[in-house]
């Protein structure tokens, strides 16, 4: 009877929480914005120390939550050839470098003036410098903007940035492990290798894997295919590659007639798990820690939000994008999310303010950021 009664309190939370998705999402589309600020703010409402705390069980919403990201991914990866991915990335290097330089030092300079460690500082500089794929992806699918001529530029500085992480987050788990330099190259050499081995399938291979996946039946396609992304992703999260990558290459990997079915079986789960993504986001965040760092957050994330847009605006120009698509593009740009999180959980034993000031961070800017992009003509 306890196991009859567990289900069926998952089903009365699970109904409940996309029931209120739901009206979000309506009331976001009656004021013609993106419906992701709102779903945010309502996590922070109904989870832990919120207004009207729901004990949620976490476990299945923050494992829809990493699938909504996989597939927003994946999706965006369906929107461009192996070729045009290729490149986008030789093209898009310089601005990459000018992203790391202009968004990664703000972090660094604050957590030393803050009196904390150089590693910390480093970690709260990473936290900074990192944008929000999942976020992005959804608000350029929500504005309709997969094929706007900037979008190939911002998706060139997401898709460094994330294989940055390959190195970036496995240097940074040995060294506050007190790792070895024999450790961290392994860890490095690891990484690197599994990013190549995707990239090269994805971009030398791609017209092979697509044959091997066309089928006339919906049901096996779309089995299929969530099944490899759900595959790839897992595999290159445990190689300490970024599983947002992997499940983007998988999109890239994918051309044809079997990308258009693709994408049109994954939306509606895209959709789903996408909105359970942000609920889960806002839940994990306790509102009571934030106001002590709120200011330093604030201040830290306009100062950071016009650094990502002149990173993107200078990448765009550089790819000959005229008038305001280059404000665009940098604008795009702002959303922190899932990889802050990550690198901010790596150091809170390390520093304790780290944790609440990287989740007002990325609170304030997931949520000014989707706002900002709409706003621009």
């Amino acid at each position: 009877m306890q196991v009859g009664h567990d289900i069926s309190l998952l089903l009365v939370e699970l109904g409940a929480a996309v029931f209120g998705l739901a009206i979000l999402a309506r009331l976001a589309s009656r004021l013609a914005i993106s419906a992701i600020p709102l779903y945010l703010i309502g996590g922070l409402c109904f989870g832990k120390g919120g207004l009207v705390p729901l004990g949620f069980s976490q476990g299945f919403i923050h494992v829809g939550g990493e699938i909504g990201v996989l597939l927003l991914l994946f999706m965006l990866g369906l929107e461009y050839s192996g070729q045009e991915l290729s490149r986008n990335l030789r093209v898009g290097v310089p601005a990459a470098t000018a992203d790391f330089l202009l968004n990664f030092s703000p972090g660094v300079i604050a957590g030393l003036l803050l009196g904390w460690t150089l590693l910390a500082s480093i970690l709260l500089g990473g936290v900074t410098w990192i944008s929000s794929s999942g976020i992005i992806a959804k608000v350029l699918s929500d504005l309709r903007r997969m094929n706007s001529p900037e979008t190939g530029t911002v998706l060139s500085i997401l898709v460094l940035e994330d294989l940055a992480m390959a190195i970036y987050l496995p240097l940074l788990a040995a060294l506050l492990v007190g790792g070895s330099v024999t450790k961290i190259a392994v860890s490095v050499a690891i990484a690197l290798c599994v990013v190549f081995m995707v990239l090269l399938a994805a971009l030398r291979f791609g017209a092979v894997i697509s044959g091997w996946f066309r089928h006339d039946s919906d049901e096996v396609v779309l089995l299929t295919t969530l099944g490899v992304v759900l595959l790839v992703a897992g595999w290159a999260q445990r190689a300490q590659v970024s599983s947002a990558v992997g499940a983007f290459l998988v999109g890239v990997a994918f051309s044809g007639p079997v990308a258009e079915q693709s994408h049109r079986l994954m939306a509606p789960l895209r959709d789903l798990f996408a909105a359970t993504f942000f609920l889960f986001f806002g839940l994990q965040i306790d509102p009571r820690t934030l106001p002590p760092v709120l200011l330093i957050a604030i201040a830290l994330g306009v100062l950071t939000g016009l650094t990502k847009t002149l990173t993107g605006s200078w990448a765009a120009k550089r790819a000959g994008i005229d008038g305001s698509l280059r404000w665009r593009a940098g604008l795009a740009l702002i959303p922190r999310g899932e990889f802050s999180i990550v690198i901010a959980a790596l150091g809170g034993g390390l520093q304790p303010a780290l944790e609440p000031l990287s989740a007002a961070y990325v609170l304030f800017l997931a949520i000014a950021g989707p706002i900002a992009a709409r706003l621009a003509k």
